[in-house]
């Protein structure tokens, strides 16, 4: 039927000038757009398989091509926008639920730009970073309330198992199978690195990467992929997974043609069988159940390792957290709606769930109000994209900041959100053996750590200019902070003045 023609998003601008019709873009296109016509002599593209993944503009020899947005356009109108319009006829055509990969790309307020740094000047000079210490080391976990002495006055350092990180930044849960065994590899290598710690995500963790098990975060979800006594034992932290950012209220799905080989075995289910995460954990129905798994994997790590519990940020995640951080757990990790995502359903991923920046000012004023902040740790995630958006949430009171899709970045990943077709001409997410090699772990992992030592080096500079110098000085010093262009409510939950106050 015509109505279910949808003219394609995106043009292939191909200068006949210059290709020389040596098919390399033919050869990198897992989508099949490009395709020799031996009767013309030329390259061709089919334009309706176009996700503007960038792999045939970067690797064109003659830079013979483009990809450009098309400027065919549904009429205008600002309540039935064309993206709009396009999904009904997806729907119509298919009576399907519409997947989406990657964070929500919807025009919402991000409150990351909004917020401005203070800067010393006079009465509280700046700290040159390449002259004066800097301490950018953090540990998550545990803290008491107060100092304690022996009977000699010796200090007692016995604490509750922390993770140290040599700055406040970590990989977040990316698991084995919704990305690719090379991937894993950079995130662990450059991990152990630059002495901080990746997570397995809910796939398990490859035999491969027990090594790095030192900066290893191990995740548990409902699913219990690959959770087995060794699993538990092999990583620094184990993480409950509750929620994720981009998929609130939802379980998480691995389609089948992803379970293959390793991912099958890592995984402990069938190859080919849908690894399905239900949305609740089904021994979870209140706080007093979710003590019972946190002391549970305590008592199967010998009370040797953290535990994290990782909620996705929603309307009462205030309450939420004050009820996580009385079952036991060391570490909250709150993801954002804007966290991104293998596949999640789209009105899910654009429609639920609430910014990482306003859920994280209201959890850590709830918990400072009860006076159990030092009973946990926090750690924020959901589109941390520089180092000063990590400042700024260290200001705002977390302790350090999950990454995810600014290391994938770091890796090649140009955003073309067609994770869930296992397609990724970068290498990442795929498990398609001729895809995987175009990632090499040597260069991803020298990669990622370039970025975050940028990250680093950046992090002291803030910190200098705010004089500033050490991470738990900064931990919700939200005085350092300014916002600009909002609201009074908004200024109030972030507790934050306005700028010029």
């Amino acid at each position: 039927m015509s109505v279910d023609f949808i003219y394609p998003e995106f043009e292939v601008i191909r200068n006949e000038n210059r290709c020389i019709a040596c098919r390399v873009c033919e050869r990198q296109c897992a989508n099949e757009v490009h395709f020799f016509n031996p009767r013309k002599g030329i390259m061709q593209s089919d334009e309706t398989k176009c996700v503007d993944c960038q792999r045939c503009v970067s690797l064109c020899p003659t830079r013979a091509l483009k990809i450009v947005k098309s400027d065919c356009t549904l009429r205008e109108n600002a309540n039935w926008q064309s993206d709009t319009i396009k999904e009904v006829y997806k729907q119509a055509g298919s009576g399907g639920v519409l997947l989406s990969s990657m964070g929500n790309p919807k025009p919402l307020p991000v409150y990351w730009d909004r917020i401005l740094i203070n800067a010393s000047q006079v009465t509280n000079p700046p700290i040159d970073p390449l002259r004066e210490p800097m301490e950018t080391k953090v540990f998550l976990g545990k803290k008491p309330e107060k100092i304690s002495r022996d009977p000699i006055g010796k200090l007692i350092t016995d604490l509750p198992a922390q993770l140290e990180l040599s700055m406040p930044v970590m990989f977040s849960a990316m698991s084995y199978g919704s990305i690719s065994y090379n991937a894993h590899a950079s995130l662990a290598r450059a991990a152990e690195q630059l002495g901080i710690l990746y997570n397995t995500g809910e796939g398990g963790l490859h035999e491969d990467f027990y090594c790095y098990g030192k900066n290893t975060i191990v995740q548990v979800a409902s699913g219990r992929f690959g959770v087995h006594e060794q699993y538990l034992k092999a990583g620094a932290a184990v993480e409950i997974k509750m929620g994720q950012g981009a998929k609130p209220g939802i379980g998480g799905h691995l389609p089948g043609t992803k379970i293959v080989g390793d991912v099958s075995r890592t995984r402990m289910i069938p190859e080919g069988s849908d690894a399905i995460s239900p949305a609740p954990h089904h021994d979870i129905y209140s706080i007093e159940d979710l003590r019972q798994l946190v002391y549970s994997l305590k008592e199967a790590t010998n009370y040797t390792k953290p535990v994290i519990v990782k909620v996705a940020a929603v309307h009462n995640i205030a309450a939420i957290a004050s009820g996580i951080a009385r079952s036991g757990a060391d570490i909250i990790a709150i993801d954002g709606f804007r966290g991104g995502t293998g596949a999640a359903p789209t009105r899910i991923r654009d429609n639920v769930g609430i910014p990482i920046e306003l859920a994280l000012a209201c959890v850590d004023q709830r918990l400072r109000d009860e006076g159990i902040r030092n009973n946990v740790s926090l750690v924020v995630g959901g589109s941390i994209r520089s180092a000063a958006d990590v400042i700024k949430a260290i200001a705002l009171g977390a302790d350090a900041c999950y990454v995810a899709t600014a290391a994938l970045l770091a890796l090649g990943c140009h955003l073309c959100r067609t994770c869930q077709t296992g397609k990724c001409n970068w290498g990442i997410a795929t498990q398609r053996p001729e895809l995987v090699k175009r990632l090499n772990p040597d260069i991803g992992s020298q990669r990622l750590v370039n970025l975050m030592d940028a990250w680093r080096h950046e992090i002291k500079e803030l910190m200098g200019g705010m004089g500033i110098n050490s991470i738990e000085a900064l931990r919700g010093n939200r005085l350092m902070l300014r916002g600009i262009g909002m609201t009074e409510k908004e200024l109030e939950i972030l507790g934050i003045s306005h700028a010029g106050e």
